[in-house]
């Protein structure tokens, strides 16, 4: 029995240089991202019917909700794979930043993760809003909690503030904390999950580095009063809307309500 083979297909043309191979492979992903975005929205059908079904008891409501919240941040993140293909991607500028609520979006990803984990992951904070991309801010608050979350023993503190005209958003675990080289975990010898999970963690500061430093924000760690990291996310602020400004549109601030 024959078996589907996953690579992208072959391409050929006229002249079969490398210019067909890039069309061909670009195709491909198009198609890809296509197939993907199709399962998602019927992903988001299913959840959205058991949502409003009599059946279901509150809790399990609220996982289904947050699934619901899960697929349209991936739907998102599919739409700028779209924006960026091309053979300039990596040349392509950031995306317009907008007036967010830091604290809103914040409290989304921490709601998730309650949900994900059998940790204590703790939320304090406030109103705070500052001009950034949502979609890179949502990929940073995640990648730091879910970092935490994977070396925390017990507990994880978010928090939201505004400072001195800069967000801040910080995330402290009772995990084994950041050595020097932030990834290393400082008190001892390395267990074996500090070991499989320093890449991971090295990675994704990486990644939210690059996210927010574009928007002109900083990245800060350290050891926190339990021992483990601290990572700060420190964002510069923006005023609140004013009342003329939500009265002309209310959702102008909500961006996941235009899909």
């Amino acid at each position: 029995m024959g078996t589907l083979a996953a690579a992208a297909p072959r391409t050929s043309g006229p002249e079969g240089g490398p210019g067909a191979a890039l069309g061909g492979r670009s195709l491909w992903r198009r198609r890809l991202r296509h197939d993907i975005r199709h399962e998602l929205g019927t992903i988001i059908m299913l959840a959205s019917a058991v949502v409003v079904a009599d059946d279901v008891g509150d809790a399990s409501r609220a996982r289904v909700e947050q699934i619901l919240g899960e697929t349209r941040w991936l739907d998102h993140l599919l739409r700028r794979l779209d924006e960026g293909d091309g053979p300039d991607e990596d040349d392509r500028p950031l995306p317009r930043p907008e007036r967010i609520r830091v604290d809103d979006l914040t409290t989304e990803v921490v709601t998730g993760m309650r949900l994900a984990t059998p940790l204590e992951v703790c939320f304090t904070g406030g109103e705070a809003w500052a001009h950034m991309d949502p979609v890179a801010l949502w990929r940073a608050v995640r990648n730091v909690l879910d970092n935490a979350c994977r070396v925390a023993e017990g507990r994880v503190d978010v928090r939201v503030e505004a400072d001195q005209g800069w967000v801040v958003i910080q995330v402290d675990d009772d995990g084994p904390g950041f050595g020097a080289d932030g990834g290393a975990p400082q008190g001892g010898p390395e267990s074996g999950r500090a070991r499989r999970r320093g890449g991971l963690a090295s990675l994704g500061l990486g990644i939210v580095h690059d996210l927010i430093s574009g928007y002109g924000g900083s990245l800060e760690i350290r050891t926190c009063e339990m021992g483990g990291a601290r990572v700060r996310m420190l964002l510069p602020a923006a005023p609140p809307p004013d009342a003329d400004e939500q009265a002309a549109d209310p959702h102008a601030d909500d961006w996941r309500r235009h899909p």
